[in-house]
């Protein structure tokens, strides 16, 4: 079996936003997915692992596109295992169009947890360490990783939102895509008739559940010429205060 999975995907018309290109959250999705059937065919994926109290949760996840798939677009996302530590796996992805027209990339980083203690596991001890049985080094992947979001303390409130039961995943938390979804909500649809996300980047610090309460804090961060940078902090609500659950930077194209 290939070291690399390629897995395809079709840019539904409902899963496209108004400009007709696919929504970055179905992209994040799709990843996600195909995380899941790569990992599941070389014998480390959830099927396996939620059978002894195991699964993989998101820790990090950085996407850059030249472009989005447009509806009815055909296309591929690749994968494949950049490298393994003893609580951390990074993986890698390449968007890639039937023409071979390269969309963009994404990096990742996964941590396994058990289900019960919800506590960082031993990744090696699955199969013995059959996870470096598909590691590559050497396939490019030319996006830069994802680095801490600098957020300072005066970054402005927006709103405070509700969680329900489509926020929530097999893993009994929200969803690593709602939180995509809910943080490209913050600006409204008139900023996307003249901007188109370049990067998408997001870090996971804290789970939250069904019925709580996310705040959003958002900032402008250090652009350029050619961007529009933001920088995003979701918090909960706990009896010892506002608990930090992710950060995410969102870099922004002027559209031509």
């Amino acid at each position: 079996m290939n070291k690399i999975g390629s897995y395809d995907f079709l840019a539904e018309p409902f899963h496209c936003d108004f400009s007709q290109h696919l929504f970055m959250g179905h992209l994040g999705n799709h990843m996600l997915n195909a995380a899941d059937f790569h990992s599941s065919a070389r014998g480390f994926g959830m099927k396996y692992l939620l059978t002894i109290n195991r699964s993989w949760v998101l820790s990090r996840l950085a996407i850059e596109m030249d472009e989005m798939p447009l509806q009815y677009t055909k296309f591929n996302v690749e994968t494949w295992v950049e490298s393994a530590m003893r609580y951390f796996t990074s993986r890698n992805f390449r968007v890639v169009g039937e023409d071979g027209k390269v969309y963009g990339y994404g990096r990742s980083i996964w941590a396994m947890i058990d289900t019960e203690t919800r506590q960082p596991t031993d990744i090696f001890a699955i199969d013995n360490g059959a996870i470096n049985n598909w590691i590559v080094k050497d396939k490019e992947c030319p996006i830069d990783k994802g680095g801490r979001v600098k957020m300072s303390d005066d970054a402005e409130f927006i709103r405070t939102i509700d969680t329900h039961y489509n926020d929530v995943d097999i893993n009994g938390h929200i969803n690593s895509v709602k939180y995509i979804e809910h943080i490209l909500d913050l600006w409204p649809i008139d900023w996307y008739r003249m901007h188109r996300i370049r990067r998408f980047e997001i870090a996971y610090v804290a789970e939250a559940h069904a019925g709580d309460q996310l705040s959003f804090y958002k900032e402008s961060g250090v652009g350029s010429q050619e961007t529009v940078e933001y920088c995003v902090r979701i918090t909960k609500d706990s009896p010892d205060g506002p608990v930090e659950v992710c950060r995410s930077k969102v870099i922004f194209t002027n559209i031509e």
